[in-house]
């Protein structure tokens, strides 16, 4: 019988479908230091963000023969090393597509509406302000015929590109392993609705033609390390812009993003992922001008069912 060692949680779908197809599934997280003397004990690992399988623990646990990330980015894995010793390397890049961009415009609609401040202040009781409150808060701004430009354009830009055009957005789209020009956008629709599909054409255009135009600003990138907005593109950005990132830590200098609210250069901020996780820039969380979640963008009942599923799935099909 297979061991799989699930060390930062799997769905009860998932965990019931690969036990009915005769593994053993083990749901005790076993703390990073701990991993190198452990896992050896099993035949697969799955993670999300929080457990790290790097070189020196595929070294130590040559018995492992398949890591699984629930989730699209593989940046907490050192694959091309895993896939270099025979280790298969899986991920769901397609299950949580749906929430992470639902989350961009939660953040986006709390920022353009005033709520992260609004609800801190009411919260607190702080009726004595009201008047006042509704006054300072009164001139937000619609979705409708504003432009979003979406750095990155996988599955989750080309998720939140659909609910911007429903929403009735003008989309522009930056991806620099895209050669076209356009892409066409289908629509998703509910099956309740009878009418056909209607597809809408994204045109892709270079980074800094995107900040220039746009009014918010969404990034759907892997990490890696690499920096893709810092004070120079936020030069480019229209003033009063919006950012939002739920892609990866680490893509946006937090310093310069920082540097820019102060300025004005941007209006506000929407931040699921920092460059440090538990974050360490705490001056954000004192601004009205920031809405802030805890990495949660594929963190809904939907989107962990769906990765449960395709993990399991995937996981029976390789040992099988």
């Amino acid at each position: 019988m297979k061991k799989i060692l699930v060390n930062d949680g799997i769905h009860a779908l998932g965990k019931e479908m690969l036990e009915q197809a005769g593994f053993e599934v083990d749901l005790n997280t076993i703390p990073q230091e701990e991993l190198a003397a452990k896992l050896n004990q099993y035949d697969a690992i799955l993670v999300r963000s929080a457990t790290k399988v790097r070189q020196d623990l595929i070294d130590a646990c040559p018995n492992i023969k398949l890591i699984g990330r629930g989730g699209v980015g593989l940046d907490n894995i050192d694959v091309a090393y895993a896939k270099s010793k025979g280790v298969e390397v899986i991920n769901t890049p397609a299950a949580s597509s749906n929430s992470v961009a639902e989350l961009v415009f939660a953040h986006l609609l709390s920022s353009i509406r005033f709520l992260n401040r609004t609800n801190r202040e009411m919260a607190h009781a702080n009726f004595s302000r009201f008047k006042e409150l509704k006054k300072e808060t009164s001139k937000g701004q619609e979705l409708f015929g504003k432009t979003i430009g979406i750095i990155g354009f996988g599955r989750i830009g080309r998720e939140t590109a659909r609910i911007a055009i429903g929403a009735g957005m003008n989309v522009v789209a930056h991806d620099p392993y895209i050669e076209d020009k356009t892409m066409p956008i289908e629509l998703s629709l509910h099956p309740n609705f009878k009418s056909s599909p209607v597809s809408v054409e994204v045109a892709l255009v270079d980074k800094e033609s995107l900040l220039n135009q746009s009014d918010f600003v969404s990034l759907h990138i892997p990490g890696g390390g690499q920096t893709v907005i810092g004070e120079r593109e936020f030069a480019q950005m229209k003033d009063g812009a919006v950012l939002i990132n739920c892609a990866r830590g680490g893509v946006v200098d937090e310093k310069a993003m920082q540097a820019a609210l102060e300025s004005g250069k941007l209006s506000a901020a929407g931040i699921d992922v920092f460059e440090v996780e538990p974050p360490v820039n705490m001056d954000f969380f004192t601004r009205d001008d920031v809405s802030l979640s805890p990495h949660i963008g594929a963190a809904t009942s939907e989107a962990q069912a769906r990765i449960g599923e395709e993990l399991a799935q995937k996981i029976i099909a390789y040992f099988k």
